[in-house]
């Protein structure tokens, strides 16, 4: 089937309604598995850094499958992979309602149920993409938002479901409300025209491989033949000596017309099986260049200091800033304050604050004034101080504020895109936002069990937060020191050192 234009409209305002419920309904509970973290803990009696992997590998795994994930709705189709994945997340959901030990739940929670996350996000932004373009960032945006509204509503939900149903009645009510991302993923119609076939090869694909096929077949064809022609002429003096009692091959092809026929089509044969060996060692040629091409081009991105300052930026603050989500329910336990005093979960106001951080950052990033990386740097360093505050935050209204003030920094995931395109150009963003988008994924999966890891040594969030928020502050400075312009200004006005002509001479000499 041939693509249509972009739309921006029309149906694809349905695609971004299906796409902001899709990622409600699978990214609510692994947001606010901090609330299901205190139960573990009681339930199962394991140390907060062990436990910790469950709800890390539920916002890791999918992010370090990315590249896999894209594979999957580049081969099948997003509506297909939006379908399938909703069975994953409420399978996953379910299952983990049964699960008689925490071994169990890095299975079903953190890699099903994760491994589905990502599996949907990937779809919903490449069917959005595809039904936008002049209006791509607003309909991102408002998609993006589902996941803050689902760790907003969720965090209420699953505390209230455990208090009337138990922890496995509240996975159980959460699996089967997943389910409804297969009505979500029937709506997600491709963007296709069915009047125009699609042709065998695109013109990226088809073109290349006929130049190297016809460019170099002769000598290469002519060998290939030959080989064939060997075996196949062997096999056919045998069968004429059986036939005509030793007669030579060439007076049957003269006196025979169906012998002769028959030649032809064994010589059609084999040129077309030469063609197609060929083809095939072509195609792997021309496959061998493209993953040298790609590593060279990841070499290249690297040698970017800001990006490779970018890539230190982001995976340290996955480590240090993702914990309070997970967290920050037991931390206020630890903190002694009383249930009653939990106007509001901490979890969710984390979550509104992200919402409405991703459209007040996404904002204030068009404007032209503004420049975008410093912008994220910003966020960095503020969020490593907040970090640093929480030890003393002893009460529910510091810890609230503290919380709204995370969750609102948290929200330069909006600016993230705009701050790579910054760095490595357009052409690039998609090869440098993978590698990136692999780091944040293994800073998700090591930051919370890192943090349970310093209470279970220290016993108490002080030194793990104090932690936290350093790493995030160096990242931040890191970024800040090598996006500073005083750097290029400093390379430029070093001297160039004067070009040795003794070489030179010498050469000429000769």
């Amino acid at each position: 089937m041939e693509f249509k234009k972009s739309p921006d409209g029309g149906w694809g305002w349905v695609i971004v309604l299906v796409s902001f419920f899709t990622q409600f309904l699978c990214y609510g509970s692994p947001l606010a598995v901090g609330v299901l973290y205190i139960e573990w803990l009681d339930t199962f009696g394991e140390g907060k850094g062990k436990t910790a992997w469950v709800g890390s590998l539920a916002s890791g795994v999918g992010l370090l499958a990315s590249p896999v994930c894209s594979l999957c709705v580049s081969s099948f189709g997003a509506r297909p992979v939006t379908i399938f994945s909703g069975f994953m997340v409420a399978g996953g959901l379910m299952l983990s309602s049964f699960a008689p030990n925490l071994y169990f739940l890095f299975f079903s929670y953190g890699i099903v149920v994760g491994l589905g996350c990502g599996l949907l996000y990937t779809a919903t932004v490449t069917i959005t993409c595809q039904y936008f373009d002049s209006h791509r960032g607003l309909a991102l945006g408002l998609i993006s938002t589902g996941s803050s509204v689902g760790l907003f509503i969720y965090a209420a939900l699953q505390r209230l479901l455990i208090e009337f149903y138990g922890l496995d009645g509240c996975l159980l009510i959460v699996g089967a409300l997943a389910l409804n991302i297969l009505a979500c993923g029937s709506l997600m119609r491709p963007l296709e025209s069915s009047n125009c076939p699609l042709p065998e090869k695109t013109a990226l694909e088809s073109i290349p491989d006929q130049y190297s096929i016809y460019s170099e077949k002769e000598k290469d064809l002519e060998e290939n033949t030959n080989i064939l022609g060997k075996s196949y002429s062997a096999e056919e003096t045998c069968k004429s000596i059986l036939a005509s009692g030793g007669r030579k091959q060439e007076s049957l092809l003269h006196k025979n017309p169906t012998t002769m026929a028959h030649a032809k089509e064994a010589e059609t044969y084999k040129k077309k099986v030469a063609e197609q060996t060929y083809f095939c060692k072509q195609l792997a040629k021309r496959k061998w260049q493209l993953y040298k091409n790609y590593c060279g081009e990841t070499v290249a991105l690297f040698k970017n200091k800001v990006f490779s300052a970018l890539f230190i930026a982001i995976f340290l603050f996955d480590i240090g800033g993702f914990p309070p989500s997970l967290l920050m329910e037991d931390v206020a336990r630890s903190s002694n304050v009383k249930e009653e005093e939990l106007i509001m979960p901490l979890i969710s106001i984390i979550g509104i604050m992200t919402a409405v951080g991703k459209l007040l950052l996404g904002i204030l990033a068009d404007f032209k004034w503004i420049n975008t990386l410093y912008l994220y740097v910003a966020t960095l360093i503020i969020m490593g101080l907040a970090l640093c505050a929480i030890p003393f935050a002893k009460s529910y209204v510091t810890l609230a504020i503290l919380s709204g003030i995370l969750g609102f920094l948290t929200g330069n995931w909006s600016i993230f895109p705009y701050v790579t395109t910054k760095t490595v150009g357009i052409e690039k963003l998609a090869h440098a936002y993978g590698i990136l988008m692999f780091f944040a994924g293994l800073g998700n999966s090591l930051g919370p069990p890192i943090v349970g890891w310093f209470y279970d040594w220290a016993q108490t969030y002080d030194t793990a937060f104090y932690f936290s928020g350093f790493c995030v502050l160096l990242g931040g400075f890191i970024l800040l020191l090598a996006a500073l312009p005083s750097w290029d200004t400093c390379n430029k006005l070093l001297p160039k050192p004067a070009p040795t002509t003794f070489l030179y001479k010498v050469s000429s000499n000769v």
